[in-house]
């Protein structure tokens, strides 16, 4: 019988010495731990384990330890923002995360499974880079395509793919322009309608708003916060409280060198 899922909450914190706040019950705790409910009709007691979670993680970058013994859990359809000061390891974790830069120590699971041991589940997962990631040589829409070609996806469902996701992100008038022909703005677009068009089991954000105007940056919330419609888990880095109050939860990073860390979900 298939599953039914129901955006049931439950937090566990416990004291620990991570760094991270959780923003709610504002004090020394671990991160928190959040269940998506889900259960058969005749068994709603069922837990499923997370989309994706690291455990007592440590990442490095130029030299000094920037994310210490850090241990996280995303639920299914989760909608979370990371929150923290320049140099806290928002883009680090993210980047650790999605699989592309290897943990100091720890561990990083997609779906209960070390992604160590089966480096192939980065499939199911996709990450808009702070820098956009676009290859300059290729047009807005070849950039999706060739994303999209890589995952698998035969031609023509590729372009329809595309088609659909830049006119979503409203650049699909830019579609044949090349990626130096765009301004800031619509490179950001572009990268996250390939994301989208991947549709990813964990879509992870790295300021996707950063660079977009008022009405652009509407466009672009209201489409990453709708994937969690279809199950996907969003986890989003950004500066922008209004970002964050429409997540389910916010983790709010500090830097290693600052006192031990609070947590408040």
């Amino acid at each position: 019988m298939p599953l039914y899922w129901t955006n049931t909450l439950i937090a566990r914190p416990t004291t620990c010495r991570h760094n991270v706040i959780c923003r709610t019950c504002n004090r020394v705790a671990a991160p928190l731990t959040v269940d998506v409910i889900a259960g058969r009709v005749d068994d709603p007691r069922v837990v499923p384990g997370p989309a994706l979670a690291c455990r007592a993680l440590s990442c490095r970058a130029g030299g000094r330890v920037i994310i210490e013994d850090l241990t996280l859990e995303f639920a299914p359809a989760e909608r979370v923002a990371l929150m923290g000061p320049s140099g806290s390891g928002k883009t680090t974790l993210l980047t650790t995360l999605a699989g592309l830069l290897p943990p100091a120590k720890g561990r990083v699971l997609v779906g209960g499974v070390p992604l160590d041991e089966q480096p192939e589940l980065r499939a199911g997962l996709a990450l808009v880079f702070q820098s956009y990631g676009l290859l300059s040589l290729l047009t807005a829409a070849e950039n999706v395509e060739v994303a999209l070609r890589a995952a698998g996806r035969p031609p023509r469902e590729a372009v329809r793919l595309t088609a659909g996701a830049l006119e979503r992100l409203r650049v699909a008038r830019f579609a044949g322009h090349l990626v130096e022909e765009l301004s800031g703005g619509q490179q950001q677009r572009v990268a996250v309608a390939r994301a989208l068009a991947l549709r990813p089991r964990v879509l992870l954000a790295d300021e996707p708003t950063a660079e977009q105007d008022a009405g652009h940056r509407a466009v672009v919330l209201d489409e990453l916060l709708a994937v969690t419609d279809d199950g996907t888990t969003l986890v989003i880095a950004t500066h922008d409280p209004e970002v964050a109050e429409r997540c389910d939860r916010v983790i709010e990073l500090r830097t290693v060198s600052r006192h031990r860390s609070e947590s408040r979900p």
